[in-house]
Protein backbone atom coordinates (compact mmCIF):
# COMPACT_ATOMS: atom_id res chain seq x y z
CA UNK A 1 0.00 0.00 0.00
CA UNK A 2 1.70 3.17 -1.05
CA UNK A 3 0.05 5.69 1.64
CA UNK A 4 0.32 9.84 1.26
CA UNK A 5 0.03 12.55 3.63
CA UNK A 6 -2.35 15.48 2.34
CA UNK A 7 -2.21 19.03 3.22
CA UNK A 8 -4.71 21.13 2.55
CA UNK A 9 -4.45 25.40 2.44
CA UNK A 10 -8.03 26.40 3.82
CA UNK A 11 -7.48 29.81 5.42
CA UNK A 12 -9.03 31.48 2.49
CA UNK A 13 -12.09 33.76 2.07
CA UNK A 14 -15.06 33.72 -0.02
CA UNK A 15 -14.46 37.30 -2.00
CA UNK A 16 -15.03 35.78 -5.49
CA UNK A 17 -18.19 33.68 -4.05
CA UNK A 18 -19.69 36.61 -2.60
CA UNK A 19 -20.75 34.93 1.01
CA UNK A 20 -18.53 37.45 3.16
CA UNK A 21 -16.81 34.83 5.12
CA UNK A 22 -14.77 31.49 4.08
CA UNK A 23 -16.91 30.07 1.35
CA UNK A 24 -15.37 26.09 2.54
CA UNK A 25 -17.95 26.92 4.78
CA UNK A 26 -20.78 26.98 2.39
CA UNK A 27 -22.77 24.16 1.87
CA UNK A 28 -23.66 21.60 -0.73
CA UNK A 29 -26.34 18.88 -0.17
CA UNK A 30 -26.44 19.92 3.71
CA UNK A 31 -22.76 19.71 3.94
CA UNK A 32 -19.88 22.20 3.89
CA UNK A 33 -17.52 22.62 0.99
CA UNK A 34 -14.53 21.59 3.33
CA UNK A 35 -16.17 18.76 4.43
CA UNK A 36 -17.25 17.08 1.11
CA UNK A 37 -13.32 17.32 0.51
CA UNK A 38 -12.25 15.89 3.42
CA UNK A 39 -14.54 13.40 2.60
CA UNK A 40 -12.40 11.92 0.23
CA UNK A 41 -9.65 11.61 1.96
CA UNK A 42 -11.17 10.19 5.42
CA UNK A 43 -12.68 7.06 3.14
CA UNK A 44 -9.41 6.73 1.24
CA UNK A 45 -7.38 4.35 3.00
CA UNK A 46 -4.17 5.25 1.59
CA UNK A 47 -4.51 8.74 2.98
CA UNK A 48 -2.30 8.55 6.58
CA UNK A 49 -3.62 11.62 7.63
CA UNK A 50 -4.52 15.20 6.48
CA UNK A 51 -2.89 18.76 7.91
CA UNK A 52 -4.78 21.70 7.36
CA UNK A 53 -4.11 25.27 7.41
CA UNK A 54 -6.40 27.47 8.93
CA UNK A 55 -7.48 31.09 10.41
CA UNK A 56 -6.93 31.18 13.91
CA UNK A 57 -10.34 32.89 14.15
CA UNK A 58 -11.89 30.17 12.53
CA UNK A 59 -9.75 26.75 14.70
CA UNK A 60 -12.51 26.50 16.66
CA UNK A 61 -15.26 26.13 15.03
CA UNK A 62 -13.33 23.43 12.04
CA UNK A 63 -12.59 21.52 15.01
CA UNK A 64 -16.60 21.21 15.78
CA UNK A 65 -17.19 20.82 12.07
CA UNK A 66 -14.60 18.01 11.96
CA UNK A 67 -16.12 16.10 15.10
CA UNK A 68 -19.82 16.71 13.89
CA UNK A 69 -19.32 14.90 10.34
CA UNK A 70 -16.88 12.63 11.80
CA UNK A 71 -13.51 13.26 10.33
CA UNK A 72 -10.87 11.74 11.92
CA UNK A 73 -7.69 11.65 10.30
CA UNK A 74 -6.75 15.71 10.33
CA UNK A 75 -3.14 15.24 12.68
CA UNK A 76 -2.69 18.80 12.71
CA UNK A 77 -4.49 22.58 11.96
CA UNK A 78 -1.67 25.18 11.40
CA UNK A 79 -2.31 28.42 11.12
CA UNK A 80 -2.16 29.49 7.90
CA UNK A 81 -0.38 32.54 6.06
CA UNK A 82 -1.47 35.52 4.03
CA UNK A 83 -0.37 33.89 0.72
CA UNK A 84 -1.19 30.34 -0.04
CA UNK A 85 2.47 29.80 -0.24
CA UNK A 86 2.79 30.61 3.16
CA UNK A 87 0.18 28.30 3.95
CA UNK A 88 1.44 25.16 2.74
CA UNK A 89 4.82 25.74 3.72
CA UNK A 90 3.33 25.83 7.27
CA UNK A 91 1.75 22.03 6.58
CA UNK A 92 5.23 21.37 5.22
CA UNK A 93 6.73 22.68 8.67
CA UNK A 94 4.45 20.42 10.51
CA UNK A 95 5.06 17.51 8.37
CA UNK A 96 8.09 15.38 9.71
CA UNK A 97 7.22 11.84 8.22
CA UNK A 98 8.89 12.26 4.88
CA UNK A 99 7.45 10.14 2.53
CA UNK A 100 4.61 11.43 -0.35
CA UNK A 101 2.61 14.20 0.52
CA UNK A 102 -0.09 15.68 -1.89
CA UNK A 103 -0.93 19.77 -1.66
CA UNK A 104 -4.76 20.05 -2.92
CA UNK A 105 -7.07 22.86 -2.51
CA UNK A 106 -10.06 22.51 0.09
CA UNK A 107 -12.57 23.88 -2.17
CA UNK A 108 -11.66 21.01 -4.89
CA UNK A 109 -14.11 18.29 -3.66
CA UNK A 110 -14.75 16.36 -6.87
CA UNK A 111 -11.12 14.35 -7.26
CA UNK A 112 -10.95 11.61 -8.25
CA UNK A 113 -9.47 8.29 -6.29
CA UNK A 114 -8.40 6.71 -9.00
CA UNK A 115 -6.27 9.99 -10.28
CA UNK A 116 -5.21 10.38 -6.30
CA UNK A 117 -3.50 7.20 -6.56
CA UNK A 118 -2.00 7.64 -10.02
CA UNK A 119 -0.40 10.64 -9.03
CA UNK A 120 1.15 9.22 -5.74
CA UNK A 121 2.85 6.17 -8.17
CA UNK A 122 4.40 8.96 -9.99
CA UNK A 123 5.19 11.27 -7.57
CA UNK A 124 6.75 8.23 -5.86
CA UNK A 125 8.78 6.91 -8.66
CA UNK A 126 9.94 10.75 -10.22
CA UNK A 127 9.43 13.06 -7.29
CA UNK A 128 6.72 15.84 -8.45
CA UNK A 129 3.37 14.68 -10.53
CA UNK A 130 0.37 17.33 -10.84
CA UNK A 131 -3.02 16.87 -11.85
CA UNK A 132 -4.46 18.44 -14.91
CA UNK A 133 -6.53 18.48 -17.95
CA UNK A 134 -5.71 19.31 -21.57
CA UNK A 135 -7.39 22.88 -22.81
CA UNK A 136 -10.10 22.29 -24.87
CA UNK A 137 -10.79 26.41 -26.19
CA UNK A 138 -9.00 28.04 -28.59
CA UNK A 139 -5.75 29.96 -26.72
CA UNK A 140 -4.86 33.22 -28.00
CA UNK A 141 -1.86 35.45 -26.84
CA UNK A 142 -3.46 38.80 -26.65
CA UNK A 143 -1.55 42.08 -24.67
CA UNK A 144 -3.64 44.76 -24.37
CA UNK A 145 -6.26 43.06 -26.41
CA UNK A 146 -5.10 42.61 -29.69
CA UNK A 147 -4.03 39.03 -30.81
CA UNK A 148 -0.26 38.33 -31.14
CA UNK A 149 -0.66 34.72 -31.98
CA UNK A 150 -2.77 32.08 -31.63
CA UNK A 151 -1.33 28.99 -29.20
CA UNK A 152 -1.29 25.36 -29.93
CA UNK A 153 -3.60 23.99 -27.12
CA UNK A 154 -2.38 20.40 -27.58
CA UNK A 155 0.80 21.45 -25.74
CA UNK A 156 -1.66 23.11 -23.30
CA UNK A 157 -3.18 22.10 -19.67
CA UNK A 158 -4.97 23.38 -17.55
CA UNK A 159 -3.48 22.67 -13.98
CA UNK A 160 -5.60 21.41 -10.75
CA UNK A 161 -4.84 20.05 -7.87
CA UNK A 162 -3.98 17.57 -5.89
CA UNK A 163 0.33 17.97 -6.96
CA UNK A 164 2.20 15.70 -5.60
CA UNK A 165 5.52 15.61 -4.17
CA UNK A 166 8.35 13.47 -2.67
CA UNK A 167 8.26 15.03 1.09
CA UNK A 168 12.49 16.66 0.58
CA UNK A 169 11.74 17.82 -2.50
CA UNK A 170 8.58 19.97 -1.98
CA UNK A 171 10.33 21.33 1.39
CA UNK A 172 13.43 22.01 -0.19
CA UNK A 173 11.59 23.98 -3.07
CA UNK A 174 9.48 25.75 -0.34
CA UNK A 175 12.30 26.90 1.81
CA UNK A 176 14.24 27.85 -0.86
CA UNK A 177 11.58 30.07 -2.24
CA UNK A 178 10.75 31.61 0.82
CA UNK A 179 14.73 32.56 1.14
CA UNK A 180 14.59 34.41 -2.36
CA UNK A 181 11.26 35.76 -1.89
CA UNK A 182 9.74 34.25 -4.90
CA UNK A 183 6.07 33.89 -4.91
CA UNK A 184 4.65 30.42 -7.13
CA UNK A 185 1.59 30.29 -7.71
CA UNK A 186 1.23 26.95 -6.96
CA UNK A 187 3.47 24.70 -5.57
CA UNK A 188 4.76 22.78 -9.18
CA UNK A 189 6.10 26.25 -10.34
CA UNK A 190 8.52 26.30 -7.32
CA UNK A 191 9.62 22.61 -7.66
CA UNK A 192 10.40 23.81 -11.46
CA UNK A 193 12.58 26.47 -10.05
CA UNK A 194 15.07 23.83 -8.69
CA UNK A 195 15.46 22.42 -12.18
CA UNK A 196 13.18 19.25 -11.44
CA UNK A 197 11.09 17.93 -13.77
CA UNK A 198 7.27 17.88 -13.05
CA UNK A 199 4.73 15.48 -14.76
CA UNK A 200 1.26 15.94 -15.66
CA UNK A 201 -1.08 13.05 -15.13
CA UNK A 202 -4.51 13.47 -16.64
CA UNK A 203 -7.29 14.66 -14.45
CA UNK A 204 -11.16 14.68 -15.48
CA UNK A 205 -12.76 17.96 -15.91
CA UNK A 206 -15.52 17.72 -12.92
CA UNK A 207 -12.40 18.37 -10.56
CA UNK A 208 -13.44 22.05 -10.18
CA UNK A 209 -12.60 24.54 -7.79
CA UNK A 210 -15.68 26.12 -6.18
CA UNK A 211 -14.82 29.88 -6.82
CA UNK A 212 -18.13 31.41 -7.72
CA UNK A 213 -22.02 30.97 -7.12
CA UNK A 214 -22.12 29.06 -10.40
CA UNK A 215 -20.32 26.94 -9.62
CA UNK A 216 -21.98 26.35 -6.56
CA UNK A 217 -24.90 25.04 -8.62
CA UNK A 218 -22.51 23.05 -11.21
CA UNK A 219 -21.58 21.32 -7.39
CA UNK A 220 -24.77 20.35 -6.68
CA UNK A 221 -25.48 18.76 -10.05
CA UNK A 222 -22.15 16.58 -9.84
CA UNK A 223 -23.78 15.82 -6.27
CA UNK A 224 -26.99 14.52 -7.34
CA UNK A 225 -25.25 12.91 -10.50
CA UNK A 226 -23.27 10.62 -8.17
CA UNK A 227 -25.66 9.90 -5.57
CA UNK A 228 -27.42 8.87 -8.64
CA UNK A 229 -24.75 6.56 -9.71
CA UNK A 230 -24.41 5.24 -6.16
CA UNK A 231 -27.96 3.57 -6.26
CA UNK A 232 -27.56 2.03 -9.82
Amino acid sequence: MKTYTVMLPAAGSGRRMGAGFNKLFLEMAGKPILIHTLDVFEQDPDCAGMILSVKDEEKLHIEEMLERFGITKVAALVEGGVERQQSVAACINAHTEGGVVLVHDAARPFINLDVIRELVDVAQEHGAAIAGVQVKDTMKVAPGGIVEETVDRSKLWAIQTPQAFRYDLLKEASEKAESEGFLGTDESMIVERLGHPVRVVESTYDNIKMTTKEDLLFGEVLLKQRRQEDFQ
